[in-house]
């Protein structure tokens, strides 16, 4: 629920349609010999669906001119012809029967042909079999077709996600990048296997049908036509107001799925401030909106097909008869006029889906331009070529007059230099903001710097790719990350292809194994996603054990200690000397109690380096360190709790 604010709802309208429906075919380009294929395959299925009603219509002239020829029997002669038949009508008063029967196929005195009706309707059976074999042969090439240009797509989204900068991550919500990897790569391939087809089979159909209407009547395909204008401009007017109630639909949802998140997360602390009753009253107001909306959404969507079904049966009426006017006049056949109605009906209907199937296109069309706003963000600058190999890691580290600025116009990192040697511990402090996490940002590249260099064993970082670069490090930081897996696959992921006997060692170095053998299935126990069943100190741990298995030769330590209790810590830290021996390591503190021990601490402020030494040397100083050290340990208030 936590990504539902985010995402709201699927997108009603696309911004720039053209560019992004022309991007979209060129997505599917690969395949576009299958989509050749397709529009073969559909525009047979829809050609013999087209014909079928008119060979049908035969069938009943057969029927009819069978049973006509038998009840003239009764009044003429065996062997008179039609001409004779008709001109002795005529001749007693029955004009209107008589031109009926000049546009007919009747035989005086001759029934039913069984024969040739069963060849017509075998016919049409046939024709209704072939077209639904090449109809589902295009609908299973287009699923096909779909499919490979979602896989396409998110291997893109999943390669560019690695080339994107870390600024990217920090400027867009979590949900909203999200959402465009999940919600709107979903609703963008629902999409297209909705309305790939059914749009080209519906335009097929319009056309197909169009011919067929006017070769047996052009007076009559005349009028059905003129319902063109009258469904395009229904659809239209009321597709406008039903995408703005749509609209305020999912604005409502999404506020009510933000307001239920925020009382679930918070359920403690809304029940320990008594807010309950407050709770409820604006999930009540806010569910009351979200009803009225969807409500009025609906009912104005849904006006769309009875309206179309009341056009539709205007044009029946009109067609039936005009058409039986039509006939009575000799003009067509009564078979025609069947054939006639029913492909009225078969027009009117593809009308409509177009209509619908346009709408929902641009919902479509509007979360693949979510999609392809992801791909073309601003990537990270590229790796030197050809890259720098980097040295046989002995932890030497030196920042050279490096200047950075998340913000042009707000320079924070101001002419930094440090020199750190292999196998010191170095501790960076001050207070928040002073650019310490930003310190370890630049050192592992998460962003670039702005001039100066950072050189790792005297290579240039610059020069190295960033895949081999990071190699070189083991990071641990504040916020302990986890994933749905087995506590081994969590702790073998500092390291590929780690080995049972390496994992066991880490696990016992870092007080991991003592808690992980108390659990059910110990080693084997699947974790969520966020670690849950496990304490935060717990997570800590395992953190700082997959630090250990990775083996680097430059460790990172960002507050590594700071959600366990006072015994973990002092076992931590144990454990954490003997990872840190032979290492070159850097400490980001806030309880300057761990760092004591450090062989160089960075006091840093405003993005400068204000004092650097080691603990005992600062606090002789008794400058900025001294201020902050006794701010911790030296304030009556302090010692008198801590006594307590």
């Amino acid at each position: 629920m936590s990504m539902m604010r985010g995402r709201g709802g699927p997108p009603q309208k696309a911004a720039a349609f053209g560019p992004s429906l022309k991007r979209i075919l060129r997505l599917m380009a690969p395949d576009r010999l299958r989509i050749i294929w397709v529009v073969f395959l559909a525009a047979v299925s829809v050609g013999l669906s087209v014909v079928a009603p008119k060979v049908l219509g035969h069938a009943t002239d057969l029927i009819f001119n069978g049973v006509v020829g038998q009840m003239l029997a009764k009044s003429f002669p065996a062997g008179t012809t039609k001409a004779a038949a008709v001109a002795g009508l005529k001749a007693h008063g029955q004009g209107q029967l008589a031109d009926m029967l000049s546009g007919m196929g009747v035989v005086p005195g001759q029934g039913l042909d069984l024969g040739a009706l069963g060849s017509v309707l075998m016919i049409v059976l046939a024709l209704y079999i072939v077209a639904f074999f090449f109809n589902w042969s295009q609908g299973y090439i287009t699923t096909g077709i779909v499919q490979r240009a979602m896989y396409r797509l998110r291997q893109q989204i999943e390669d560019k996600l690695d080339r994107l900068p870390m600024s990217h991550f920090q400027q867009e919500s979590r949900g909203d990048v999200l959402s465009r990897v999940t919600n709107d790569i979903d609703n963008f391939s629902q999409t297209l296997n909705q309305t790939l087809t059914q749009l080209l089979i519906a335009a097929l159909t319009v056309v197909g049908v169009l011919g067929m209407m006017f070769s047996i009547s052009p007076l009559l395909a005349g009028i059905s036509l003129l319902t063109v204008p009258v469904v395009a401009f229904l659809t239209v007017f009321i597709a406008k107001r039903s995408r703005v109630q749509f609209g305020v639909q999912w604005k409502s949802t999404g506020e009510l799925n933000g307001h239920v998140e925020e009382m679930f997360t918070g359920h403690e602390i809304v029940k320990a401030f008594g807010q309950q009753e407050a709770a409820i009253e604006k999930f009540r107001v806010s569910n009351d909106e979200l009803y009225e909306s969807s409500a009025k959404a609906q009912f104005i969507s849904g006006i769309i097909m009875p309206s179309m079904n009341f056009v539709s049966n205007l044009n029946y009426v009109v067609v039936a008869v005009l058409g039986g006017i039509q006939v009575a006049s000799g003009i067509i056949t009564i078979g025609s006029v069947q054939a006639f109605i029913q492909y009225s009906r078969q027009f009117s209907q593809p009308m409509a889906q177009i209509g619908s199937m346009i709408n929902l296109l641009q919902s479509g069309v509007a979360s693949a331009e979510r999609v392809f706003d992801l791909i073309d963000a601003q990537e990270q600058t590229p790796d030197h070529v050809p890259a720098a190999k980097p040295a046989p890691a002995r932890g030497r580290v030196v920042f050279d007059h490096v200047n950075f600025s998340y913000n042009p116009d707000e320079p924070l990192i101001k002419d930094l230099s440090l020199t750190a040697e292999p196998g010191e511990t170095v501790a960076i402090v001050g207070p928040t903001g002073a650019g310490k996490t930003t310190l370890v940002n630049l050192l592992m590249r998460f962003y670039e710097i702005d001039s100066g260099k950072i050189t790792v064993d005297g290579v240039d970082t610059s020069e190295l790719t960033r895949d081999d670069l990071r190699r070189q490090f083991g990071m641990v930081l504040q916020d302990a990350w986890l994933f749905g897996g087995t506590i081994r696959e969590n702790l073998a992921y500092g390291k590929l292809g780690a080995t049972e006997e390496e994992i066991l060692q880490a696990a016992e170095a870092t007080h991991v194994d003592h808690f992980v053998r108390s659990l059910p299935d110990g080693y084997d126990t699947v974790l969520t996603d966020d670690g849950g069943g496990l304490s935060q100190g717990q997570r800590q741990l395992m953190t700082i054990a997959r630090a250990w298995i990775a083996n680097p030769g430059i460790l990172i330590l960002d507050e590594a200690t700071s959600s366990v209790d006072t015994r973990t810590e002092v076992l931590i830290r144990q454990a954490m000397n003997r990872l840190r021996s032979g290492r070159t390591s850097f400490v980001i503190a806030h309880r300057l109690s761990t760092i004591r021990d450090a062989d160089l601490i960075l006091v840093m402020d405003d993005g400068r380096i204000l004092e650097q030494g080691t603990h005992a040397e600062l606090i002789e100083a008794k400058t900025f360190y001294y201020d902050l050290y006794m701010s911790q340990f030296g304030d009556p208030l302090f010692e008198e709790a801590s006594t307590a």
